[in-house]
């Protein structure tokens, strides 16, 4: 692939990560926002400390959201783009549509789900002060090894499919990957500081909410970059002129 096609990639790849961003913030609007609310309410109630906000409520809920989401769409979108261009025809005889919802089903799976279901996204008022910087570390060190075990599950595939064909071959990476997922997940250490009278049906609400921004996120960008990336390389044949689709006058 040149160099040309792979700016043009990274140019639609950071548009199409910008929309899915747009999609992103109106789900995290609609379904996190409220959420996000509730347990702030539930930290005032139960806290006797009041801190003076340095941004307002309503600036963080809107265009402080608003900012954070999209800056991270466009980033992701052009990091994704370039991640793609080097995935092209090396995963697969995949189509350029295809490729792209397969590369973001992946990164999604590998980048959020994964940490996510050992490290669950928390709100506020959820979580010691004192341990954030220990929570994080785990976090990114969780999504650090989904992300190299994900790479190396994929080699896995691609140097046992001649001998075992692309079904098997597929099916041993898949479940080397979650063998050795589940090895970390059990060595890893557990964090749980929900307080005990947190509502339980906030949580949830909450973390699902998460996932769905993040689904919202990814899925996103998969249709619309797969559709954008199809037409730089499968460009459709230009239209006859007017003058060819003109049937010559008899003489």
């Amino acid at each position: 692939m040149n160099s040309a096609t792979v700016r043009n990639l990274l140019v639609r790849g950071m548009l199409a990560g910008l929309a899915a961003g747009l999609l992103a913030l109106v789900v995290a609007y609609l379904l996190g926002e409220p959420n996000v609310d509730k347990a702030i309410s539930f930290e005032d109630a139960h806290s006797h400390e009041h801190e003076m906000e340095v941004v307002s409520r309503s600036l963080q809920s809107t265009a402080g959201l608003a900012t954070g989401v999209l800056v991270y769409g466009v980033a992701f979108g052009g990091i994704a783009a370039l991640a793609y261009s080097f995935a092209l025809g090396r995963v697969g005889r995949f189509s350029p549509r295809a490729t792209a919802l397969l590369l973001s089903g992946c990164a999604l799976t590998a980048v959020y789900v994964v940490p996510f279901l050992k490290y669950p996204a928390n709100p506020p008022s959820v979580g010691d002060p004192d341990t954030i910087g220990k929570r994080t570390t785990l976090y990114f060190l969780m999504m650090l090894l989904s992300v190299l075990l994900a790479v190396a599950a994929t080699i896995l595939g691609k140097r046992l499919q001649p001998r075992l064909g692309t079904w098997w071959a597929t099916v041993l990476a898949v479940v080397a990957f979650g063998v050795l997922i589940g090895l970390a997940y059990r060595f890893l250490p557990v964090v749980n500081e929900v307080p005990k009278d947190f509502p339980a049906t906030l949580l949830w609400r909450f973390r699902l909410s998460a996932l769905a921004i993040q689904v919202a996120l990814w899925g996103g960008f998969g249709l619309l970059f797969g559709e954008l990336a199809d037409r730089v390389l499968n460009p459709r044949p230009a239209k006859a002129s007017a003058a060819a689709r003109t049937v010559p006058a008899a003489h």
